[in-house]
């Protein structure tokens, strides 16, 4: 009650004289994942069984198995026999199974003996094919927005997202048992597809949100298709491949959209971001201002209208100067520490230097704080006076030490105590 692996170069000679017939998988398309045998030399004057039953294996016909195809041979629903090995396998119901199970090694003998046949050969055995094959193209779309919680935008988004996922077959007798409908002779991936897809999209919202959790921004999501096959194989494990013997491959992200309100906060980040730069600042207000100016004098109720309107908007602008000041000034601050970085600083040897460290004689950056200390009151200052008791700012009578670099005031160095030369 089995299968045997017959001759290869039998096909061609006597032998196959007492094949009763040729059975190879109907016609199996990408999207493919379970069809039925169908003899294939039915017509062939070496065919002795002309008569036969239509779909119906007789006992020692020839079974033709392609590469990524698993065959069951079948009597009554239950599987009698299998294989994972392309080849010619003879049905031998003398025979005890063989069970040619391929790359799928030990795995499949739990599967089998939940699903195998136990009585006595019947004369309606069948043959039936899975597709081995990477199953792609499978579409998929979230019905509801899919809640993101963004680091960097410290908000709370929502997406939708569109795609295609692929899947793979690990387990053909467990996909046979749980996956397939009854008395089935051929099924699409579409035809199951859609009692999956809602245990997909639950899983898919998942991996989202474990996404969100190792701070990935939402921006990212749509180039982190990799990424999110891992997260999707981890958390539909237990019920795709565990119960049902197929697993996620790939998921591809094709389009990711954000709802309206999400919208307003990207805008929103990204404009405070931009305008976070005194320069943009600077010429967004330079712009805001000629567009006022422009509006207002362009009043449509007659000159003196036109004027009025036109003063109005120099005075607007005149509002507009204390902030276009606090722009420059801050451009000219940026300006000078971008100075400052590209001059650095110059060592007590002589030596202009970028780094912490003196390249010449290896002294460290000196790191004295700028400006002075009032003698009087103690007040730090930058300016000619101390702005706490008015007094003058002392000559300025810094030195740096020759042996360590620090720049200092008095007699002894900060630093390391060295006296002054």
């Amino acid at each position: 009650m089995g299968i045997i692996k017959a001759v290869l170069s039998a096909m061609g000679g006597g032998l196959a004289d007492t094949w009763q017939e040729v059975i190879e998988a109907d016609s199996m398309g990408d999207t493919t994942v379970f069809a039925k045998g169908v003899p294939v030399r039915r017509n062939d004057k070496r065919n002795s069984n002309k008569k036969g039953t239509a779909d119906t294996i007789s006992n020692g016909s020839i079974i033709h198995v392609y590469d990524n195809q698993f065959m069951m041979l079948v009597d009554g629903g239950k599987v009698v026999d299998f294989t994972a090995e392309p080849g010619y396998y003879k049905v031998d119901n003398s025979s005890m199974p063989s069970l040619f199970a391929g790359e799928f090694g030990d795995s499949l003998a739990e599967a089998f003996r939940r699903v195998k046949y136990g009585g006595v050969p019947s004369s309606s055995q069948k043959a039936f094919f899975i597709n081995l094959q990477e199953i792609k193209g499978i579409k998929f779309g979230t019905k509801n927005p899919v809640n993101y919680f963004d680091n960097f935008y410290n908000s709370e988004l929502f997406l939708r997202a569109f795609g295609t996922y692929s899947i793979k077959i690990t387990n053909p007798l467990k996909f046979y048992a749980e996956a397939i409908p009854r008395n089935r002779d051929r099924v699409e991936i579409t035809d199951i597809n859609e009692q999956y897809l809602d245990e997909f999209l639950e899983a898919l919202q998942a991996a989202i949100n474990k996404m969100s959790a190792d701070g990935i921004r939402i921006s990212h999501v749509a180039s982190k298709s990799r990424e999110l096959s891992r997260y999707m194989a981890t958390e539909l494990d237990e019920d795709f491949k565990n119960l049902r013997g197929f697993e996620v491959l790939s998921v591809g992200l094709a389009n990711i959209s954000y709802d309206e309100e999400s919208k307003k906060l990207i805008n929103m980040r990204n404009q405070g971001a931009m305008l976070g730069d005194a320069g943009v600042r600077e010429g967004y207000v330079q712009g805001a201002m000629a567009r006022g100016i422009e509006a207002a004098g362009s009043n449509a109720n007659g000159s003196a209208t036109a004027f009025m309107g036109m003063g109005m908007g120099m005075s607007a602008a005149g509002g507009f100067g204390a902030f276009s000041e606090t722009n420059r000034a801050q451009m000219a601050r940026d300006a000078e520490k971008r100075s400052a970085a590209e001059a650095g600083w110059t060592c007590a040897c002589g030596k202009q230097n970028s780094g912490k460290f003196c390249a010449e004689c290896g002294a460290p950056k000196p790191t004295a704080e700028e400006g002075w200390r009032c003698p009087q009151c103690g007040k730090h200052n930058s300016g000619k006076f101390c702005a706490e008791c008015g007094t003058k700012a002392p000559a300025d009578d810094t030195w740096f030490c020759t042996d360590c670099g620090t720049k200092n005031r008095g007699k002894f160095c900060a630093e390391c105590g060295k006296k002054r030369d």
